[in-house]
């Protein structure tokens, strides 16, 4: 099967349905993006490790990375290899330095444990002739409209930050360290 390398370009709210989002890959060297539509749950796993963000327990991948790692086995790399009905479909290559094993999974929830792993994500190349769209994607088009709220300071936004970490609603917590990255770059 010929594959390409393709990288996590970013997240962006779906219009397809409520609670989606579509993870957007790029195909390493190439305008060709790859728009999977994933749910709520998962695009928020992807959005948290793309956002170095920290949470206060362990999420679902979190936790399959502690066990992998406690039992010393890697993820050599993804592939997502088909596209049926709409659907993607993917298996990650695991090793125990002694076995491999092709392991059938979500997409999403490949693209999350590749990226706590640093694995690489690959595509087969008739996955991207069937779904691959070759408009220029800004970083502009990922952000959900945000509020501009200039009347909070650095400080304050950093606490609210921490308060939603906390609750574990780390979409919100995306947003607003973004806002505050973006204020940090205006005073420098």
């Amino acid at each position: 099967m010929d594959r390409k390398l393709v990288n996590v370009f970013g997240i962006s709210t779906s219009s397809v349905q409520n609670n989606t989002f579509a993870l957007i890959l790029v195909v390493s060297g190439t305008p060709l993006r790859i728009p999977i539509i994933i749910g709520g749950y998962e695009a928020q796993a992807i959005a948290i490790q793309l956002e170095g963000l920290q949470t206060s327990r362990p999420l679902t991948h979190d936790l399959m990375r502690s066990v992998m790692s406690n039992f010393d086995i890697s993820l050599k790399e993804v592939t997502i290899h088909d596209f049926r009905e709409g659907v993607f479909y993917a298996s990650m290559l695991l090793t125990d330095g002694i076995q491999t094993h092709e392991q059938d999974c979500r997409t999403s929830d490949a693209v999350a444990l590749a990226l706590r792993l640093n694995a690489p994500i690959y595509i087969s190349d008739q996955v991207i002739e069937m779904t691959a769209i070759s408009e220029e994607i800004e970083s502009s088009d990922l952000d959900p409209e945000e509020e501009e709220d200039g009347e909070l300071s650095v400080e304050e936004l950093e606490a609210y930050l921490q308060e939603l970490i906390e609750r574990e609603e780390y979409e919100e917590a995306s947003k607003v360290r973004d806002e505050i990255n973006k204020l940090k770059n205006n005073t420098e």
